[in-house]
């Protein structure tokens, strides 16, 4: 999927660009147009694989192996985030088992929005409904040691929506994850700057759904109960942006600028801002 996605954003650059910028790119790469058809060619026929029941395969033939007894292994020692150390300990590996350190399947919720997704999937002439995302989330859930710091940020994003409860408490973990030391002896070692920066992300992105997508900054709010309101600054397309959100409401103030204006949506609720200006938006 990552591979189709970056020949798609290959070719709609080479389509953006202006003429004669094309031509230098093309020429300083000694890029020919048998070669980018090739990238289209290649960004439609790539293949995926899917368990019987429609869940996106971690890779072909993860079906086939073991289930891992997770409750067992939970009362024998508790946490088993390093659960690759204890069944080296015992002679075994975790590759017999369908076991995961941390988010594989999952990353494309985390990456990609549904619509984003979806149009790859259907690129390639694979369907794609929006059920295939909570079906897959509670699939991989279940079988996810936890055993990487990142696995909580991710986990807790695709969560956001269908199990505030478990975003929030996963969000807190990986908030954290040093503080407590959480796999045993790695924080003397040096402290996890992708969770920390991670954590920092789930509440400016995730928690506020915000998009930028056909020229247009979309947000979506989705606040766990523990947050009663948040504030933040962007800058987008030039523009200092102040957002304030609370359970009912969603403020916007654009400082003022002499760039042009740009388009806020929240839902269908699609609006113009200008510098120096302030909306206010209704949350549902």
């Amino acid at each position: 999927v990552m591979a189709v996605w970056v020949f798609i954003c290959a070719l709609k650059v080479l389509d953006t660009l202006p003429r004669d910028r094309h031509r230098e790119l093309t020429e300083g790469l000694d890029l020919q147009d048998e070669e980018i058809r090739k990238w289209d060619h290649i960004s439609r026929r790539m293949r995926l694989v899917f368990h019987d029941d429609g869940i996106i395969s971690q890779f072909e033939g993860y079906d086939q192996l073991e289930e891992f007894d997770w409750q067992s292994y939970q009362e024998k020692y508790g946490r088993v985030m390093r659960l690759d150390r204890i069944l080296e300990a015992e002679n075994d590996t975790p590759n017999r088992y369908k076991c995961s350190k941390q988010g594989d399947v999952l990353m494309l919720f985390y990456l990609f929005s549904a619509d984003e997704l979806g149009e790859i999937f259907e690129r390639l002439g694979y369907p794609f409904e929006y059920e295939t995302i909570p079906k897959n989330i509670e699939y991989y859930i279940q079988r996810t040691s936890h055993g990487s710091t990142l696995s909580q940020v991710v986990h807790s994003w695709v969560l956001t929506r269908s199990d505030r409860a478990e975003s929030w408490e996963l969000y807190t973990m990986a908030l954290r994850s040093d503080i407590d030391d959480i796999q045993g002896g790695t924080t003397p070692e040096g402290i996890h700057l992708g969770a920390m920066a991670g954590t920092v992300d789930l509440i400016q992105r995730a928690y506020t759904g915000i998009e930028t997508r056909g020229e247009v900054l979309r947000l979506n709010p989705c606040l766990p109960k523990e947050i009663r309101s948040l504030c933040l600054r962007l800058r987008y397309r030039g523009h200092s942006v102040d957002l304030s959100i609370t359970r009912k409401k969603m403020t916007l103030q654009c400082h003022e600028c002499r760039v042009e204006p740009i388009k806020v949506a929240y839902c269908e609720d699609e609006r113009r801002l200008c510098g120096g200006e302030t909306i206010e938006f209704d949350l549902k």
